[in-house]
């Protein structure tokens, strides 16, 4: 059985004080001003997967469409279509969680680079249907860069269930 099996992250209850602030840091990580660079993957668009798919009681797709609405009035583009992609996104990632959990590693990279094409897609598609210029195939560098800080966000993101305090199940 994976280290990522369903029976351990499910039925873990963690703070929203916590699930908040991992947001609002994602969030703000986003609103750096990092330019035309590529390879800057969508920080909140990791965190809102990462919740979606370990809490998805407490983290789901009107979380999402806040922040991606949040998104969208920061960015100054159409109003609704990063809502849009973190929603999809986020119904899909709660939709295939079980499947996301029992996979091995590499398969659960896979459905999380799937997971983060969504979105770059979606966002990709509405612009394209508002008159915009094909923006060419440079979103997937950083699709690429997100799957591979995955584990990273991972480690850092379920840190309450691994408290060195002893007591395995009781989370901050």
């Amino acid at each position: 059985m994976s280290s990522l099996s369903p029976t351990h992250e499910d039925s873990l209850s963690v703070s929203w004080w916590f699930i908040g602030a991992t947001l609002f840091a994602a969030f703000m990580l986003n609103l750096i001003p990092w330019g035309q660079f590529y390879g800057v993957p969508d920080f909140l668009a990791i965190t809102l997967l990462y919740w979606s798919i370990y809490q998805r009681q407490r983290v789901g797709i009107a979380i999402a469409f806040v922040f991606g609405l949040l998104m969208d009035v920061n960015n100054a583009t159409i109003l609704g279509e990063t809502a849009l992609a973190y929603t999809l996104m986020t119904y899909f990632a709660i939709t295939l969680h079980r499947r996301i959990l029992w996979f091995s590693w590499s398969r659960h990279l896979g459905y999380i680079f799937l997971l983060l094409s969504i979105e770059y897609i979606v966002v990709m598609v509405v612009r394209l249907l508002c008159g915009s210029e094909w923006a060419g195939w440079y979103w997937i560098i950083d699709c690429a860069v997100g799957t591979l800080i995955w584990p990273i966000a991972q480690w850092l993101l379920s840190w309450p269930s691994r408290r060195a305090d002893g007591k395995e199940n009781q989370l901050v």
